[in-house]
């Protein structure tokens, strides 16, 4: 009896470490979904075309590139996982065929901690390059992500701005940006958001959009548009399908001619800054798909 007792106090006691052990599991398990999606991986997967984790490397996950060049470069916490730290450093990478052509339309999406580096009024002041898909030879490759200073106002006003490059049909260059501005310039006017953003120092989500059919670019910060109206539509308002000039290869915190090392212009410096969840895509993402995007790295996920 006392045998039988044993075991079925034992049996009883497996039976409940199951089953918390299941009640966890599933509990991980089901988080419900953010706009429909269980994780960042699911929104427009099928237009993935580079996926930069930097979770404790700099490989890019989709062609499995690791950089070529890596100049004073770390990894600390990040908005999901690690992230890059740069100490005026970059990762240069090989052409990956994916981005070498696309569909006409792009995305670029990531997380930065970045600083306004103009400290004093009338002081120096240089840009933080976030990314650029290189144009060989030329200071802004075919498209640039970075962060500036247009005008002191506050330490904590980033003006964010995305370049582009491209190659119109005749091998001529056509080239414009889309921009928030941080201050009112005598030659502007009031009908258009000229909108601080207020992100220096801490992390902030940051996508470009270039949308070949309407010619259009767009700058999203936190999922809510902050790009001037006045200069996202680049042609007119026709369409304008990206094409690049080739060899173009990926940089992370550094434009073209600081990685060969041939700049001589004071404000072009690489990164001092953080870098996490880099993803490049062949569209234009949705409104809903950045807010999604935003939530869902928030969130860890």
């Amino acid at each position: 009896m006392k045998t039988n007792k044993f075991l079925i106090s034992s049996l009883v006691l497996g039976m409940a470490v199951t089953a918390v052990v299941t009640s966890c599991s599933s509990s991980s398990e089901s988080l419900p979904p953010i706009n429909g999606y269980n994780n960042a991986n699911e929104v427009a997967a099928s237009f993935l075309k580079a996926y930069w984790p930097l979770n404790g490397n700099g490989i890019e996950s989709v062609s499995n590139t690791a950089p070529t060049t890596t100049q004073a470069t770390s990894y600390v916490a990040g908005i999901k996982g690690q992230a890059a730290s740069f100490s005026t450093g970059f990762m240069a990478y090989p052409a990956i065929a994916a981005l070498n052509s696309t569909s006409g339309s792009v995305t670029i999406s990531c997380w930065a901690k970045i600083s306004n580096t103009k400290l004093v009024a009338g002081g120096p002041s240089n840009i933080s390059p976030i990314f650029s898909l290189t144009r060989t030879g030329e200071t802004f490759g075919n498209l640039n992500l970075l962060g500036e200073t247009h005008g002191l106002t506050t330490s904590d006003s980033i003006q964010v701005k995305g370049v582009f490059r491209i190659k119109n049909e005749d091998g001529s260059e056509f080239g414009g940006d889309a921009v928030n501005m941080i201050k009112q310039e005598p030659w502007m006017d009031n009908t258009h958001n000229w909108a601080p953003n207020k992100i220096g120092g801490q992390w902030a989500h940051i996508v470009y959009i270039f949308d070949g059919p309407t010619g259009t670019n767009k700058i999203y910060v936190n999922g809510v548009k902050i790009s001037n109206g006045a200069w996202e539509v680049r042609n007119g308002g026709a369409a304008k399908p990206l094409n690049h000039f080739l060899p173009t290869r990926p940089v992370i915190g550094a434009l073209e001619n600081v990685v060969t090392g041939t700049n001589t212009d004071a404000w072009n410096k690489a990164l001092n800054g953080q870098v996490d969840e880099l993803r490049i895509y062949d569209k234009a993402l949705s409104p809903s798909e950045i807010g999604s995007l935003y939530e869902l790295e928030l969130a860890g996920r």
